[in-house]
């Protein structure tokens, strides 16, 4: 009797203890900040919507444990490990930039702990160095590369150059899309790429422009920049459209898009753009976040909406929450986002989602330049590589 009394009153202890979960992002010391303010706004929100606004799973409140890396890869790991030793996190959320997250990999590892990738892209965070305890909620570079490609059309009238940073984020991109054009018919006449921080790109353009300009059929330069030295908006002033020349890119984030008003009618492909999608918890999000902040979820929004919203699923799925449970719960979990259904694939862990094709529409009336829906690319379109095998 008194057992069964003990038993009765530790479940009941047991169902109030918090499930911590801990996010990891950098809130100071980089321009990227305002990534990570909109990763955390969309956990939080998607922490609400998932749990019907009472913040709570099997009876459980959740609480939320905010570290800032302050983009320092030194940092970012000692805070990790600090959440799952110390604070005892049941997983952790994070990191914004690439470089900072690759060093937070092995500590999940060391600690036997679930880590979630997100907003962070590059395809080595589930690649060969990646591990178990490791699933990527956010896109990868080669999902942004491969529905760049498939935007273009591709086909044997479709000759394209490209123009990229000089380091691994540019070279794997254009390497990406040039493996999505394969079997297409579509020619890269060229390739250049220039060092980061450059700002004159002449020279770099009349190449362009000298490999592509005697082409019969669609003539493109796709751009891959990720800072600054505006090399699209350059090589629009020397007038491409003289030779039949377009440019093309991939989409971007709120603040940047009024940039995009001197490209009207360019064609590529974006993660996220809150009136393309159309489903119920987009049309929340969208509704929510212009009540609360009076401006549209942005992408890295939808991208913490997306995380806390497997997380959630897979806390209500999970039979207990040993790790090695919640991996078996995972490995294979469909759940909803704003950007529709998203599966973690097996084998690496990688969530495979649809992506978006856009054709960029100039309305006076918007402040930015609007990325409207040609088309979703399903993900099923897109032939992710296989970054590790988890079964190894």
């Amino acid at each position: 009797m008194g057992m069964a009394l003990t038993t009765t009153m530790t479940t009941a202890v047991h169902a109030q203890e918090a499930i911590k979960i801990a996010l990891i992002h950098g809130l100071s010391g980089s321009s990227f900040e305002a990534f990570s303010k909109q990763a955390q706004t969309g956990f939080e929100m998607g922490l609400e919507y998932g749990t019907g606004g009472t913040n709570e799973i099997n009876g459980r409140p959740i609480e939320l444990i905010v570290k800032d890396t302050q983009f320092k890869p030194d940092i970012a790991r000692a805070v990790l490990a600090e959440a799952y030793g110390d604070d005892e996190v049941l997983l952790a959320v994070g990191a914004t930039s690439s470089g900072v997250t690759v060093g937070m990999l092995p500590i999940a590892e060391e600690y036997e702990k679930i880590l979630i990738v997100e907003p962070a892209v590059a395809d080595s965070l589930t690649g060969p160095d990646s591990n178990r305890y490791v699933f990527k909620t956010s896109r990868n570079s080669s999902m942004d590369m491969q529905a760049q490609a498939l935007a273009l059309n591709p086909d044997e009238n479709l000759y394209v150059a490209t123009l990229a940073e000089d380091y691994a984020f540019g070279r794997d991109g254009i390497t990406a899309f040039k493996s999505a054009l394969g079997g297409s018919g579509a020619t890269v006449v060229s390739e250049e790429y220039a060092p980061q921080g450059t700002t004159d790109f002449t020279a770099y353009a009349e190449r362009l422009f000298n490999a592509l300009k005697d082409k019969e059929g669609r003539k493109v330069i796709l751009i891959y920049f990720a800072g600054g030295g505006d090399a699209p908006g350059k090589i629009q002033a020397m007038d491409p459209s003289r030779y039949g020349i377009e440019i093309s890119m991939g989409g971007h984030i709120l603040p940047v898009l009024p940039t995009y008003k001197r490209f009207p009618g360019m064609e590529g492909a974006v993660y996220y753009y809150y009136e393309a999608f159309d489903n119920d918890i987009n049309a929340w999000l969208v509704d929510e976040h212009m009540k609360r902040f009076d401006s549209p979820p942005d992408f890295f929004t939808a991208g913490g909406m997306s995380a806390a919203l497997a997380v959630v699923k897979a806390l209500k799925d999970a039979p207990d929450y040993e790790t090695d449970t919640l991996i078996a719960t995972m490995e294979g979990m469909s759940w909803d986002t704003p950007k529709g259904e998203m599966t973690f694939r097996p084998e690496d862990h990688q969530a495979l989602q649809d992506m978006l094709h856009f054709k960029i529409k100039v309305d006076d009336a918007v402040d930015w330049a609007i990325p409207e829906k040609v088309r979703i690319i399903p993900a099923d379109e897109m032939d992710i590589p296989i970054g590790r095998n988890n079964q190894d």
